[in-house]
């Protein structure tokens, strides 16, 4: 239990947090920066771009190292990095130190997710990705709600709104340092020496083509829901709306995700098929941004609450289903988490200043292209199959592997 509320609030304060509030601050920084709506596409997006290459190296460590020290440390290094964006003063500095908070925080989730695959039995894991997910959600309302409105004014400004979410971060590293290690951090000399193969375990991840559907899953959903987040508050300021309002649509999508993630990670558990549940609620984002694009006064509320109460049930239960495929377990977790967030960061590059740039046309047009992008997804989705990951010790999942 105590790993399980740790890993959730690593979620919430290391990660969720110092990124959701971004978009809330976004007015305030690029009046002190003097930005346009194109270069917050890109400062929103380009934290995803060293996201591309950390995955496949962060997965790994944490399959090696193991998730407590892995963990200790990431906290750390993600704590003065996003402390770091506080200084910046120009679109390039801004930019290189979302870049630098880009490197080093997806190791985080990486290895949060793994924390439950070697924590908890298949019966639970569904269970157990839904609180972690939560503790996500969790992060994202409260980045989104208070920061502009509450802490902004309270701490003196969005640049030490920056330095007080780094220096929580890098306070979270005290309880997974003081934690006991887990599990899978206390293998045999001989199977260590198999697992931190790196040459042989990441070819036979990515020799594994449902890891790949995933993975194209993933640059569509999480695309979406990354370019419909960083941009809705600015959209609705810029049709009129109040700024409370159009940052409270914000934190309620974020409210419904949460609680709507442990749910649906239960009704995933418990259903059988954890891929026709998350087919329904990709179906259900398509739908929620689609709508956005035309929607007004109430229908926007409605867009928001049909996207928002799946989106972090959905991350959940597709991590799980990650963990659970065939030739990965917990044993490959890491690595293949790693790279599905590869491929997840390439979504979150490309879609917010690509679809930015269409709002110069029509305002909703960044809408369509984010359902659009999310419909792809689905597709991936729709040709996964489902297999079980086989509980097989280390040392024969190695010997089941292809000679290098």
């Amino acid at each position: 239990m105590y790993v399980l509320v740790l890993a959730a609030l690593t979620h919430t304060l290391v990660v969720a947090m110092p990124v959701m509030c971004l978009p809330v601050l976004f007015k305030e920084i690029s009046n002190d920066l003097n930005l346009s709506l194109v270069q917050i596409g890109i400062i929103w997006g380009i934290g995803a771009l060293p996201g591309i290459f950390i995955g496949l190296i962060g997965g790994p460590i944490g399959d090696r190292f193991g998730t407590r020290r892995t963990l200790t440390v990431a906290c750390v290094l993600v704590g003065t990095a996003g402390a770091l964006r506080g200084f910046a003063d120009s679109f390039v500095s801004l930019g290189a130190t979302i870049v630098l908070f880009g490197l080093l925080s997806p190791v985080v989730p990486i290895n949060v997710h793994k924390t439950c695959g070697v924590w908890f039995p298949k019966r639970q894991l569904g269970l157990a990705n839904g609180v972690v997910a939560m503790g996500m959600a969790l992060g994202f309302m409260a980045g989104s709600l208070m920061s502009a409105t509450v802490l902004s004014p309270w701490l003196g400004g969005w640049r030490n709104v920056l330095l007080f979410y780094g220096i929580i971060s890098m306070a979270v590293s005290i309880p997974w340092y003081l934690s006991r290690p887990a599990p899978g951090d206390r293998k045999s000399t001989a199977d260590e020496s198999d697992t931190r193969s790196f040459r042989r375990t990441v070819p036979h991840i990515i020799g594994i083509k449902n890891v790949w559907l995933l993975g194209l899953t993933g640059i569509g959903i999480s695309g979406c829901v990354q370019g419909t987040l960083g941009y809705l508050p600015l959209y609705l300021r810029g049709i009129g709306w109040p700024e409370a309002s159009a940052d409270g649509t914000l934190a309620t999508f974020h409210a419904l995700s949460m609680i709507g993630a442990i749910p649906l990670a239960l009704w995933s558990d418990r259903f059988g098929s954890r891929k026709k549940v998350l087919m329904i609620a990709a179906l259900m984002i398509i739908t929620g941004s689609g709508l956005l694009s035309m929607a007004e006064g109430m229908m926007v509320w409605v867009a928001v609450i049909i996207a928002g109460w799946v989106r972090d049930g959905f991350m959940a239960i597709f991590m799980t289903m990650i963990i659970e495929t065939r030739g990965v377990g917990a044993t490959f977790a890491g690595t293949a988490l790693g790279l599905v967030m590869v491929l997840l960061g390439l979504g979150n590059l490309i879609a917010p200043p690509l679809s930015n740039s269409l709002a110069a046309v029509v305002p909703g047009l960044p809408f369509v292209f984010w359902a659009t992008l999310a419909a792809a997804g689905f597709f991936g989705l729709y040709f996964t199959k489902e297999g079980a990951a086989e509980n097989t010790p280390i040392s024969r999942q190695f010997s089941q592997m292809p000679p290098s």
